[in-house]
């Protein structure tokens, strides 16, 4: 797997959280529930504690809704 750090890792970690957010909105035939399931595993790995997780689940909720919490 590739190494990430400083501005690429958080990135990556923005962008997994906002494809999860994404994918959860999404309904019907067209959620994919493994991809989601996948892509929560990583960022799991990639989190290092619950401040940080709200953190990214914030910035999600304000990529894809357009709104603050």
């Amino acid at each position: 797997m590739a190494a990430f750090t400083g501005r690429d890792l958080h990135l990556v970690k923005k962008a997994l959280a906002i494809a999860v957010l994404t994918i959860e909105r999404q309904p019907g035939p067209f959620q994919s529930a493994c991809d989601q399931s996948d892509m929560k595993t990583l960022l799991d790995h990639m989190i290092e504690n619950d401040t940080e997780l709200a953190f990214y689940a914030h910035v999600a909720r304000i990529a894809v809704t357009g709104e603050p919490d």
